[in-house]
């Protein structure tokens, strides 16, 4: 696995011409009005509460959820278009769809407006894409009711009929909390301000959300200079990439969360440990910082624990290579690690009990996952050949198997930053992409644990090419409510869409300045001569 080939430094391009930042300016009006869509189609499309849902009985915004295929058709309508709109942006990141090298680039400013741009409309509608958020609320209620919510699930603190029960997934009502005591401490706090208003908590949910996004793009440049690779590029990849819109934003995950505190601490971390000054005072000092938000992430999910061991060894690396250089900078980490855990469980009142919940969502069986998908498609095979389902045996093989895989590659991954083939970024990011595929259990969102890191560092076509595809295509794969709707009702709204796509896109190629744009971007380049 020749990871290395899959960096190289990049040059900056000069910026658009007047006639591109026209035609930018068209793309960024056709993403905002697909976000404006699916904001409109998440009052009936979406995960709406059961109860206090606000649009009911309205004449004008109850309409949408009396509509159900509108409201549906509307909503892949919309993030098809996000979807596009952020493929067509690339081709003022990177050129061409086929990805061939631009002349031109956009800059940071409009890049980072754009994207508030098709935010925006999403911060005011009602969840979409997952029901996580209701389960928070829950699980932070049973907190502030000072009962454990590592140990009862909704169902039994609160009760069946409770508000906040009522909204939370059939699945999850009997489990536990699997989220750390950080996050659950967060949500306690939203619960003692709320009470049980859902649309307030659902807000201060999202507003924990897009802090953890803003720390992604605070920190996604500033990792990729670290790189050598252009800051414009990997915010797009990164921070602009619609399953951060759609999973991060209006999906309201703790990802965001976890994975913005991750890549701040490791900016920080690495920025100590890579100056050229002394390692002392306020370097150490900084160094620390960084470590300790690291280790405070991994307390709203464990995965960005990961993160420590390269940090640790690039902390090895200048410290010189050997065993012992290894040992020490393990030694610092894991004290700093398990100080933090200790002292964020025994602060926020939790407990340690969330230790023992961490494979709560292995409940799912979850197709994305390699070794689910292999489990469930032997357990398949042998139920047509007529020897019975043993899917559960084989899964009990399968996800072993590949956990020490993954184990083998984050271990390869770890000596090569040591020994410098490899920087730490790219690195970890390819240790959680090892992670994510072979864990038991993946949400599209899970993909966002590597595709960051590796925004920031790999560069070679061989990966932003399947990782531009896999964005786009497992973005607009989950129905806009989180839940399922009867075959029917999806087979008439994206029978719908294509045939609202198909006329949108006449009606478009018409016009000489979309034709033009569409031309240029599948020839593969620009014409930067004409202004």
């Amino acid at each position: 696995m020749k990871v290395a080939h899959l960096h190289g430094d990049e040059a900056t391009k000069p910026p658009l011409s007047r006639r591109e930042l026209r035609q930018l300016g068209r793309v960024r009006r056709f993403g905002a009005a697909g976000a404006i869509l699916m904001a409109f189609a998440a009052l009936g499309a979406g995960a709406q509460p059961v109860l206090q849902n606000p649009v009911t009985g309205m004449r004008v915004f109850g309409l949408p959820a009396r509509m159900t295929t509108v409201s549906l058709t509307l909503g892949i309508t919309g993030t098809v278009m996000v979807m596009l709109a952020w493929l067509m942006l690339g081709r003022f990141v990177l050129g061409s769809f086929v990805v061939q090298s631009a002349p031109r680039r956009i800059s940071r400013g409009q890049l980072d407006y754009t994207l508030l741009l098709w935010i925006t409309p999403l911060l005011l509608a009602p969840p979409m894409f997952s029901r996580d958020v209701y389960s928070y609320l829950a699980q932070s209620e049973i907190g502030a009711r000072g009962l454990d919510p590592y140990a009862l699930g909704p169902a039994q603190a609160l009760g069946v009929d409770h508000v906040l029960t009522r909204t939370v997934p059939n699945i999850w009502r009997e489990t536990p909390a699997p989220y750390g005591p950080l996050f659950l401490w967060m949500g306690e706090g939203i619960a003692s301000l709320t009470g049980y208003n859902i649309v307030a908590g659902i807000l201060l949910h999202r507003a924990l959300a897009v802090l953890g996004v803003l720390m992604i793009i605070w920190a996604l440049p500033r990792l990729a200079r670290r790189c050598g690779v252009d800051p414009v590029v990997a915010v797009w990849l990164g921070a602009a990439n619609p399953l951060v819109i759609f999973h991060l934003v209006a999906g309201i995950h703790n990802e965001a969360l976890m994975i913005g505190m991750m890549v701040v601490g490791v900016e920080l971390a690495l920025r100590a440990i890579e100056s050229s000054a002394p390692l002392v005072r306020g370097n150490l000092l900084l160094m620390l910082a960084g470590v300790l938000i690291i280790v405070l992430s991994s307390t709203i999910k464990i995965p960005s624990l990961l993160a420590l061991g390269f940090v640790g060894m690039a902390l090895a690396r200048r410290w010189g290579r050997g065993v012992l250089s290894m040992a020490a900078a393990a030694a610092l980490l894991g004290a700093v690690a398990v100080t933090g855990i200790a002292a964020m469980s025994l602060i926020s009142g939790l407990g340690f009990g969330w230790v023992n919940t961490l494979g709560t969502a292995n409940a799912v069986r979850s197709w994305m996952s390699i070794p689910t998908l292999a489990g469930l498609a032997t357990g398949q095979a042998g139920v047509l050949l007529g020897l019975g389902d043993h899917t559960t045996a084989i899964l009990n093989v399968t996800r072993p198997i590949a956990a020490v895989i993954a184990g083998l590659i984050i271990l390869r991954m770890l000596f090569s930053t040591h020994a410098g083939r490899l920087h730490a970024v790219g690195a970890l990011g390819v240790s959680m992409a090892a992670l994510v595929f072979l864990f038991p259990v993946v949400q599209p969102w899970y993909l966002l644990w590597a595709l960051i890191p590796l925004a920031a560092w790999a560069t070679r076509p061989v990966f932003r090419v399947p990782a531009i595809a896999v964005s786009a295509i497992i973005s607009v794969i989950l129905m806009p409510n989180g839940a399922e709707y009867p075959a029917w009702t999806i087979v008439q709204a994206v029978l719908a869409t294509i045939v609202t796509f198909a006329a949108l896109f006449a009606i478009l190629y018409s016009r000489s300045a979309w034709r033009e744009f569409f031309d240029e971007s599948f020839r593969g380049h620009f014409s930067p001569q004409r202004t």
